[in-house]
């Protein structure tokens, strides 16, 4: 069987090492020549993936049997129209729309009441009258601050900006650089990633993850940890889903989500039909959970069975290297395990002595310098772990 990754960073090299693993040929499409999964995969296409009709014509001249999602932002849609014309199975392009336009996404679930906040598309014509939000010539909202400024189209933190008062809101609408932005109020809670699946009209939640970010403005992870199926919120999370599965119309494909734990429930970020990135579901979900999903789609799609439900879920916690300054010296598994009786179950670090840290901003200023994966009893317990951890770094 052969199957197509349209869309071939670093991130889509577990999915292809996956599928060789099952004799898959695996055809990658990327505009950039030099992209990694390029080189990993059995055939190499360049093509413009975000010209739909020319990725078409390529696939379609490839004859594969089906699409495999790799984390990727705006072009899923590329993908839908992919599986909508040539009659693959996976997401289609109305509901990968829904996926990477927030508007849309906004719209469609609020309709269905599961989504209570307001949302806007944004321009420069804001005031502020009398505790009211203004869109001139459009209305008047009950906006608060500090409110959430975003690029409408793809996923992910990129480009994102608080804003707490009317200033920075002009401010920040002026480093748009003309790329469509909407502005929604911010939901007050806890922060929670998950990855899943949609399987034959079924939604299996693999893995639902806690994140610790940085302060206001970045709000970047900088650390995610497991919860318990036994937690209530996982439940209200997999009800939830439920729900705006059907709502998207959502099926055969894998899923990653954020959301917010509020007083009334989870709240929903954003949510796409692909799996996550930064090392979440190709390393820290199946160390988790047992439950590889790139492995088991592949599976599912081949007509081999497949299995999204984890036997036993791990406390654990995968962390980056939030440091900020020069590092004067970088500790190693052994002086861990010697000075801290504690033993990584990963440890990935590409940090080296003189290195200059910058303060972290987004996911690019973070995901190069490594990750170190840690089992516990307790998200408590893991945090003072990896405190301790980050105190044998010398960084000044």
């Amino acid at each position: 069987m052969k199957a197509a990754i349209i869309g071939a960073s670093s991130e889509s090299l577990h999915t292809i090492k996956k599928a060789k693993e099952y004799n898959l040929t695996v055809v990658a499409l990327d505009g950039n020549e030099n992209a990694e999964g390029l080189a990993a995969a059995d055939e190499a296409v360049v093509v413009n993936i975000s010209k739909e009709d020319e990725t078409i014509h390529c696939v379609e001249k490839e004859k594969i049997d089906f699409v495999l999602t790799v984390p990727i932002g705006r072009y899923l849609t590329t993908i839908g129209s992919v599986n909508d014309t040539l009659k693959l199975p996976g997401i289609g392009k109305q509901q990968a729309v829904y996926c990477t336009d927030k508007l849309l996404f906004h719209e469609k679930m609020e309709e269905k009441g599961l989504r209570n906040c307001i949302c806007l598309e944004a321009t420069e014509t804001w005031e502020e009258r009398e505790g009211l939000f203004v869109r001139i010539e459009k209305g008047e909202y009950k906006l608060t601050f500090p409110s959430i400024l975003k690029p409408r189209y793809g996923s992910g933190s990129r480009g994102i900006h608080f804003v707490n008062n009317m200033q920075e809101l002009q401010k920040a609408l002026q480093v748009t650089c003309g790329e469509s932005y909407v502005l929604e109020e911010c939901a007050k809670g806890e922060e929670y990633g998950l990855d899943g699946a949609v399987i034959d009209g079924k939604f299996y939640l693999v893995l639902l993850r806690h994140k610790e970010n940085t302060p206001l403005p970045a709000r970047q992870a900088v650390a995610y940890f497991s919860v318990m199926p036994e937690d209530e919120f996982y439940g209200q999370v997999k009800e939830f889903m439920e729900k705006t599965v059907e709502t998207l119309e959502l099926q055969e494909c894998l899923l990653h989500a954020d959301l917010i734990r509020t007083e009334d429930g989870p709240f929903m970020i954003e949510m796409s039909a692909r799996p996550s990135g930064h090392n979440l579901h190709n390393l820290f979900t199946p160390l988790c959970t047992g439950v590889d999903v790139a492995e088991q789609y592949i599976r599912h799609r081949m007509g081999m069975g497949c299995n999204f439900v984890p036997e036993k879920t791990k406390m654990m916690m995968i962390h980056y290297f939030d440091l900020e300054g020069e590092v004067i010296n970088v500790p190693d598994e052994e002086q861990i395990e010697r000075d801290l009786d504690v033993r990584p179950v990963i440890w990935q670090c590409n940090i080296a002595k003189g290195d200059i840290l910058s303060k972290v901003s987004d996911g690019h200023s973070l995901m190069g310098r490594g990750h170190f994966v840690l089992e516990g009893e307790s998200e408590e317990v893991l945090k003072e772990m990896a405190e301790k951890v980050k105190k044998l770094f010398l960084v000044e």
